[in-house]
C-alpha cells in the first residue's frame, strides 16, 4: 500500500545534533521549495547518528534516507577492524601471505577488542616492548575516551575498548601532526558504488608531535574538539584543505599523486570489506537499499614514509565549522557546503533525474539499465571522484567475498570488455556424503548445513569450477529435462544468492593463486582473577579425578549435594592443599564459579550452578583425538551402549525412566570416544539429575556403542523411526566437546559420520504416543543386543 504523504516535498532533520549538522543541508533544499518535516512526513531523511529502525521500511528510489543499514561494519572501530581483518584473512588464505593482494591490504594498525583480546594483546605487548598503545572506545565520537596507554596492562576489561598499534611517526606539517578527513559516499550496494570528495581537510594537532610527551593529548591527538581546549596554543584548532595541502606536498618535492591514489585504493578496500554486512543488514531490516546512501568521515594518518593509514569511519560526519576565519574555518565552511550540495545532487534527493520507469520503458536490458543508473549519477557527480565501478575492475573484484551479478554487468559494460567470471573453491568445509545426499560441515564455527537437492547440484558444479552463471544454466537445462522448466532470472538469482551465503558463511571463497590454508586459531582467553576461598571443603569425584570444592554458601551447598549426589563428599583439610581448587563465590548478584587460577562464570543463579560446573568439568574430560559427547548413555548389562540425544525436558526425563526399566541398566552422563575406534568409548559418571537409579558405580571400563536415540519430531508418525546418517550426524556434532573448545576438524567429523553409519540409530517421540516400556524392550533386544557385545564388559570400576 503507497503510503501519503503531503504533496510539498519536506525533508526531516532528526537524531541528536546541533543546528549546524542542518545547515547546509536546508540551503540545498530550500531554495528548490523544501520545507521542513517530522518523522512522520518526510521526502528526504537526513538524521545525525542513527533512525529508529522501522525509518528504514520506509524508504524508497523517491524517499532517501541519508544511512544504511548495518553501517557499524564501518562506523564502530571494533568492527571496522574485524571487517579489515576478516578480508585480509580470507586473501591471505586464497593467494598466500606474500602475494600483492594481500600487502595491498597493510593500511590497518594492529588492534585488540576488550575484553576478549586483552592476553593476546599482553602478549603482544610482551612480545614488542617498545611498541605503544592506543586506546580508543569502539562507538565514540569527538576524540572522547582516546588516550595513549604508558602501560599497556592499563587497558579496560569493560566491553566496547579497542586498542591499536600506536603509530609513532606520523608525517608532520610545520612539526605539527595531522589527520585527513576525507569524505566518502557510498550509493549503492549491489551494484556497489562508491565515491570520494576531492576536497577534504588535514587537521592539525595544535603543539608540535613530541614521542617522548604520550600524556599530552595537544601533541597526539588531532582531533578538533579535543585541541579547541588548548589555552595554550595561538591556534588551537587548523584545518588545511586538501587542495593547499597537495601544493604544499608538491612544493616539499613528495609525489602527491601517489599519496592519493594509495588514499583511493584504501578507501576502495575498506568499502568492500564491509558490504557484505551493508547487504545483510539492509535486507534484514527491510530496507530498498534504492532509498539509502552514506557520507563516511574517514580519518587517515599518513607516516613519515608518505604511507597512508586508516585510523577510523565516522557516521555522520560533523558539519559544523571548527576553526577560525583566518585559520581554516572560511574555506571549512566552503569545502562542506559544497560537500553537501554535490551530495544532494548525487544521490538525486530534489529527483530530478529520469524516473525509474521511464528507464524500464527505455531500456528493457537489465545490464543497461544499471550503465544508464550509473552514468546519470556520474554525471551529476561534482566534486565527487568515483571509485567503484573501477576503471580497471581487475583490481578490485578478487577483494570481493563473491560479486553480484550486478557488479559484474556494470563493470564489463564500462569498460567494454568481458571480465572472467569469479569461480569458486572450498574453504572451511567438510563435505559428507551418504547414498547421494550431501552435508556441509563448517570446520571453523562447527556448523552443519544439509541442503536441498538444487543447492547440493549447485554445491558440486561450484566446486567443480563452473561459474554462477554456468551453474545456473546448467540447473536450468536439468529442470527442462525433468519436464519441470523454472523462469531463467529466478533460477540465476537464486544461484547467485545461495553461492553468497555460502561465501560469506566461509565455506566458499574466490579462486586465488595458492590453496586454502587455515590460519592459526585465535587464542581464546577467560577472565582471570585470585581466589581466596573460604568456607567448607569438600571433594569432588568424577571420571576418576578430584577437585577440592569451597562452597561459602549453605544453600550452594544442599543444592550441589543434591547434584552430585555421592560424588560429593568431606575433604580433610591437609589433602585439600594436595587438589586442584575449584570455588562457589557469593556475588551481589547471584554466584560465580572460579579455578585456582580463573573466572568460570559469573553472575550465576543457584539453579544454574550445578549444570555451569558439570558443563566445565565435562569438557575437562575430552583428550587429544579422545572428544567428548555430553550426552545421556545408556548402558545395558550386557556392556553396549546407546547415546540418548534427548533434550532436557520433563517427557525426555520419562522416557529415560521407561529405557532404564526396558533394559535394566544404568545411565548416566558422558562418554569419551577414541576417534581410533569409536565403536568402544569410556562411559563417564557425570551427574544425570532427574532420572531415578542413576549410579556412578557399577560402570564397566568401556562400552561398545551400538545405538543412538535422537527426539523426534513432534507430527512424526512413528514412535520409534530409523533416522539417516546425516540427520544423526548433524544432531551429534553440538553435543561433541574438545578439551581446547575448537570444532572438530574436517577428518574426525569423517570418522563419526562412517561410525553413525553402522550404529542402530532411531528417532524417539516423546509426550503422547512415546513407546512404551515394552516397545522399547523389543528395540533394545532386537537392535542393541543381537550380538555379543564386542569387547567383553571389564570389571567394574571400585
Amino acid at each position: 500500500m503507497t503510503e501519503k504523504h503531503s504533496p510539498t516535498r519536506r525533508f526531516w532533520l532528526g537524531g541528536k545534533r546541533a543546528a549546524e549538522q542542518d545547515r547546509f543541508f536546508r540551503e540545498a533544499l530550500e531554495p528548490l521549495g523544501w520545507q521542513v518535516g517530522d518523522e512522520h512526513d518526510w521526502d528526504a531523511g537526513w538524521i545525525t547518528g542513527m533512525p529508529d529502525a522501522a525509518q528504514f521500511r520506509r524508504v524508497s528510489p523517491t524517499r532517501k534516507m541519508n544511512h544504511f543499514p548495518g553501517n557499524a561494519a564501518l562506523t564502530v572501530k571494533s568492527r571496522l577492524h574485524d571487517s579489515l581483518s576478516t578480508l585480509r584473512e580470507r586473501i591471505r588464505e586464497s593467494h598466500g601471505a606474500d602475494h600483492e593482494l594481500v600487502r595491498r591490504l597493510a593500511f590497518f594498525p594492529r588492534g585488540y577488542v576488550m575484553p576478549g583480546d586483552y592476553h593476546a594483546l599482553q602478549e603482544a605487548a610482551l612480545a614488542d616492548p617498545a611498541q605503544r598503545w592506543i586506546l580508543k572506545p569502539t562507538n565514540a565520537s569527538k576524540g572522547k575516551g582516546v588516550r595513549v596507554l604508558q602501560d599497556v596492562a592499563e587497558a579496560p576489561l569493560a566491553r566496547d575498548w579497542l586498542v591499536q598499534e600506536y603509530l609513532a611517526n606520523p608525517h608532520t606539517i610545520r612539526g605539527h601532526k595531522y589527520v585527513l578527513r576525507l569524505y566518502v559516499l557510498i550509493t549503492s550496494l549491489e551494484p556497489l558504488r562508491v565515491y570520494l570528495y576531492r576536497q577534504g581537510f588535514a587537521k592539525l594537532a595544535s603543539e608540535p608531535w613530541d614521542p617522548e610527551d604520550a600524556d599530552n593529548p595537544y601533541s597526539q591527538l588531532t582531533n578538533p574538539d579535543i585541541n579547541a581546549l588548548n589555552s595554550r596554543a595561538e591556534v588551537p584548532v587548523e584545518f588545511i584543505d586538501l587542495e593547499r595541502y597537495r601544493a604544499w606536498l608538491r612544493d616539499q618535492g613528495h609525489d602527491d599523486e601517489a599519496l592519493f591514489a594509495r588514499i583511493e585504493d584504501l578507501v576502495t578496500l575498506t568499502a568492500i570489506s564491509a558490504v557484505d554486512a551493508l547487504r545483510r543488514r539492509t535486507a534484514e531490516a527491510g530496507a530498498d537499499p534504492r532509498g539509502c546512501y552514506e557520507l563516511l568521515g574517514l580519518d587517515c594518518l599518513v607516516d613519515d614514509t608518505l604511507k597512508p593509514w586508516i585510523l577510523e569511519c565516522n557516521l555522520s560526519p560533523s558539519l559544523g565549522i571548527c576553526a577560525a576565519p583566518e585559520t581554516g574555518g572560511r574555506i571549512e565552511e566552503a569545502v562542506k557546503g559544497g560537500l553537501v550540495h554535490d551530495l544532494v545532487s548525487l544521490v538525486d534527493i530534489p529527483g530530478q533525474a529520469p524516473s525509474e520507469a521511464g528507464i524500464a520503458a527505455q531500456e528493457s536490458d537489465v545490464t543497461a539499465q544499471l550503465v544508464v543508473e550509473a552514468e546519470a549519477e556520474q554525471a551529476r557527480a561534482g566534486g565527487f571522484l568515483r571509485l567503484l565501478p573501477a576503471a580497471d575492475p581487475e583490481r578490485y573484484l578478487p577483494y570481493f567475498t563473491l560479486p553480484t551479478s550486478a557488479d559484474l554487468r556494470l563493470a564489463e559494460a564500462l569498460t567494454g570488455r568481458s571480465l572472467p567470471p569469479p569461480r569458486l573453491q572450498r574453504r572451511h568445509v567438510a563435505e559428507l556424503v551418504d547414498e547421494e545426499r550431501l552435508a556441509l560441515y563448517d570446520t571453523r564455527r562447527g556448523r552443519y548445513y544439509r541442503p536441498n537437492d538444487t543447492a547440493t547440484l549447485t554445491w558440486l558444479l561450484a566446486t567443480e569450477g563452473l561459474d554462477p552463471d554456468a551453474i545456473a544454466d546448467e540447473l536450468a537445462r536439468a529442470t527442462t529435462e525433468a519436464g519441470a522448466p523454472t523462469e531463467s532470472s529466478a533460477l540465476r538469482r537464486d544461484v547467485w544468492n545461495t553461492l553468497h551465503d555460502w561465501c560469506r558463511a566461509g565455506l566458499l571463497c574466490q579462486q586465488g593463486v595458492a590453496p586454502a590454508a587455515l590460519p592459526e586459531a585465535r587464542e581464546l582467553h577467560e577472565q582471570t582473577m585470585s581466589v581466596s576461598p573460604s568456607g567448607r571443603a569438600m571433594r569432588l569425584s568424577l571420571d576418576g579425578r578430584h577437585w577440592a570444592l569451597d562452597v561459602g554458601s549453605g544453600p550452594a551447598m544442599a543444592r550441589l549435594t543434591t547434584w552430585f549426589g555421592e560424588r560429593l563428599s568431606p575433604l580433610a583439610d591437609e589433602a585439600a592443599s594436595r587438589l586442584p581448587r575449584l570455588a562457589v563465590l557469593r556475588e551481589s548478584g547471584g554466584y560465580a564459579l572460579a579455578t585456582d587460577d580463573r573466572l568460570l562464570a559469573s553472575r550465576l543463579t543457584l539453579a544454574q550452578l550445578g549444570p555451569v560446573l558439570t558443563a566445565h568439568l565435562i569438557r575437562q574430560a575430552a583428550m587429544p583425538g579422545r572428544p567428548v559427547v555430553d550426552a545421556a548413555l545408556l548402558v545395558t548389562p550386557h556392556g553396549n551402549g546407546v547415546l540418548c540425544l534427548l533434550p532436557d525436558e520433563k517427557e525426555s526425563r520419562a522416557l529415560l525412566q521407561r529405557l532404564l526399566e526396558a533394559s535394566g541398566g544404568v545411565l548416566t552422563r558422558g562418554v569419551r570416544l577414541d576417534l581410533s575406534d569409536p565403536a568402544i568409548a569410556e562411559p563417564l559418571d557425570f551427574p544425570l539429575p532427574g532420572v531415578a537409579g542413576v549410579t556412578p558405580s557399577g560402570l564397566p571400563d568401556s562400552v561398545a556403542l551400538r545405538g543412538m536415540l535422537l527426539p523426534a519430531e513432534a507430527s512424526a508418525d512413528q514412535a520409534l523411526a530409523p533416522v539417516a546418517m546425516l540427520e544423526a550426524l548433524g544432531a551429534l556434532l553440538p553435543n561433541c566437546l574438545t578439551g581446547d573448545g575448537q570444532a572438530l576438524d574436517a577428518q574426525s567429523v569423517t570418522i563419526l559420520g562412517d561410525w553413525l553409519s553402522s550404529l542402530a540409530v532411531c528417532a524417539l517421540r516423546a509426550g503422547p504416543g512415546a513407546p512404551d516400556v515394552a516397545s522399547l524392550a523389543e528395540w533394545l533386544v532386537t537392535r542393541i543386543e543381537i550380538a555379543p557385545s564386542v569387547n567383553p564388559p571389564a570389571m567394574a570400576r571400585g
